[in-house]
């Protein structure tokens, strides 16, 4: 019986991923990763007593802290919008899962995320997209190599509806916990607040609007590139297009004025190997959206930085984002956008 370890919270996705491994013949053995409260731990423990399944817990608050909660700050802190589960996910969680499977000679390691991963006809492991209903693959799209080929995503073909009716049919203590929606390490969802007791807070500036100023902002860490700003001009609706820390100014533009038809995306991370030449072809996320997905001509640069052409303007991609450049459902990769 070849062993998988799971990376497991005890919340409906991960205990639904226990039973359905076990039935396909797994020996499973869970991961939770403990960054939370004594209540979640507990839960964690109890639904995996439930399921049958060993749990081993992993304390990785200092850890969080260096990968993640630091990198979260200073982004803001610089006019960014950092996603930070992309940046967790092979930084901190699948590198804590795939030790752990090492240690257990585990052949496998598998996550709840709503994505897949499959081998192609040439043998190569590639990651694809979940169901349409809740595709997760952009989330994942910074993995390593070595952490694809060892993953298995039991839900990938699985709309949440129905993992919601297969844990109510198995019965599991998760069926009928709520989804965690807020930054796992901001329960509270205030990231403003939770900045402002880890650093010095960038001072008020200017609002730029057609090269004039017309006010004053409240701090660059408050706003994100795309979100509206209130009020309105000449009768119409602004939104926030461009952050400069540098001046520490925010620049306004109507709805029109966001769209972009390039963008560069830095410290690309490709899942298969570098191309030498332009990829066409392609269509890119910018947000974890499930509508804005345009057909896009990729052109690799010596810096490790990708210049990604859209066929069709993209709206407001937001430095600190990440681009996700996809080959119909496969994900070749993803990197940070940059201001230019």
């Amino acid at each position: 019986m070849k062993k998988v370890v799971l990376g497991f919270s005890g919340g409906v996705d991960s205990a639904v991923c226990s039973v359905l491994l076990k039935q396909a013949g797994y020996d499973v053995h869970g991961v939770y990763l403990d960054n939370s409260d004594q209540t979640a731990l507990d839960f964690a423990c109890s639904s995996a007593e439930f399921s049958g399944i060993p749990l081993e817990v992993i304390d990785v608050k200092a850890e969080l802290e260096e990968k993640v909660c630091r990198a979260f700050t200073e982004a803001y802190l610089n006019g960014e919008t950092p996603n930070p589960c992309i940046i967790c996910n092979p930084s901190l969680k699948f590198r804590n899962i795939l030790v752990a499977a090492d240690k257990l000679g585990a052949d496998y390691i598998a996550t709840g995320h709503y994505a897949r991963a499959e081998d192609l006809p040439s043998g190569e492991r590639a990651l694809l997209k979940g169901n349409p209903e809740n595709d997760q693959s952009y989330m994942l799209c910074r993995i390593l190599p070595e952490q694809l080929n060892r993953l298995i995503l039991p839900l990938g073909t699985y709309p949440k509806s129905e993992v919601r009716r297969m844990a109510e049919g198995f019965r599991l203590p998760a069926s009928h916990k709520p989804d965690s929606m807020e930054i796992c390490f901001i329960p509270d969802k205030d990231y403003i607040g939770w900045i402002s007791r880890r650093a010095e807070l960038p001072p008020p500036g200017k609002i730029i609007f057609q090269g004039e100023e017309i006010g004053d902002h409240a701090g660059i860490y408050r706003y994100t590139v795309g979100q509206r700003y209130p009020g309105l001009i000449d009768g119409r609706k602004i939104y926030i297009s461009k952050i400069d820390p540098s001046v520490n100014t925010i620049e306004l533009s109507l709805w029109e004025e966001l769209f972009k038809t390039e963008l560069t995306a830095h410290n690309f991370n490709w899942l298969s190997d570098k191309p030498d030449k332009p990829l066409s072809g392609l269509t890119v996320r910018v947000r974890h959206t499930k509508w804005e997905n345009p057909p896009c001509t990729a052109y690799p640069l010596d810096n490790d930085s990708v210049k990604i052409v859209c066929d069709e303007p993209v709206r407001a991609p937001a430095p600190g984002q990440s681009a996700v450049l996809y080959c119909g459902d496969r994900v070749l990769g993803g990197g940070f956008i940059g201001n230019s």
